[in-house]
């Protein structure tokens, strides 16, 4: 059979459904390119006071570490533990890091990143889908420089995070949060501590499997109150 289009043009049913089929066929959707924003933006060399609530906002953060994980429900403290006390890199519980250096992990190149985050919870999950990276089944460690006017006595560190974690403040563990969580603003909060007058280095580590991570962190008196008069820095 043959179909003839105007005076002249005679077409096959191949040929047809060729032409009505290329008449069909819309152009690829566009893919907008992944960012940070705008739950990010970079972070200045200036000092960066933490926000009226007592929120830091400013860290540094290494891109996630793989450690593929069906399920949350194995985070025990035992697990915990064993997976953030283990050694990924180099001076990992002491280096200060700078924006853009990179550290290896078994057959991962990680670069750490210096960021501001736009809200009081720092969405680690926002983080690596905006970085093209493994978004479940990860490690995320940050890190950040609190600057503090004064001595600071009978202080306490308090966390929410999603899901699991571990903080150090100047090299001491000072908060755990076991188990499947989500998180929770002063989830737990630290015995006493002091901050010392000028430097002082905290240090997280947080772990999840499937579904959303972030965590939040402020400082409290003694009274519950958070305390503002305090600031983040770049080393």
């Amino acid at each position: 059979m043959m179909i003839r289009l105007g005076k002249s043009l005679l077409l096959t049913p191949c040929l047809v459904a060729t032409v009505l089929a290329g008449q069909s066929q819309a152009p690829p959707p566009k893919v907008a390119p992944r960012t940070l924003s705008p739950f990010f933006m970079p972070a200045s060399a200036a000092p960066k006071k933490v926000d009226a609530d007592g929120f830091l906002r400013r860290w540094l953060l290494l891109e996630p570490i793989n450690k593929p994980s069906r399920t949350n429900t194995n985070l025990t403290s035992v697990y915990v533990r064993k997976t953030l006390y283990t050694e990924y890199f180099p001076d990992q519980f002491k280096v200060i890091p700078h924006d853009g250096d990179k550290v290896k992990v078994a057959d991962q190149e990680l670069t750490w990143h210096a960021l501001d985050s736009a809200n009081f919870n720092v969405k680690l999950f926002r983080m690596a889908y905006g970085l093209n990276k493994a978004t479940y089944g990860i490690v995320c460690w940050a890190v950040t420089v609190v600057d503090s006017p004064r001595d600071m006595n009978d202080v306490r560190l308090s966390v929410g995070s999603n899901s699991a974690s571990v903080w150090w403040l100047n090299g001491e563990e000072t908060v755990d949060l076991f188990n499947d969580r989500h998180m929770i603003v002063d989830d737990v909060v630290s015995k006493r501590l002091t901050l010392h007058k000028g430097r002082n280095v905290l240090r997280g580590g947080v772990i999840n499997g499937p579904g959303l991570s972030d965590f939040c962190v402020r400082f409290i008196d003694e009274n519950g109150r958070p305390i503002t008069d305090i600031a983040t820095r770049l080393e």
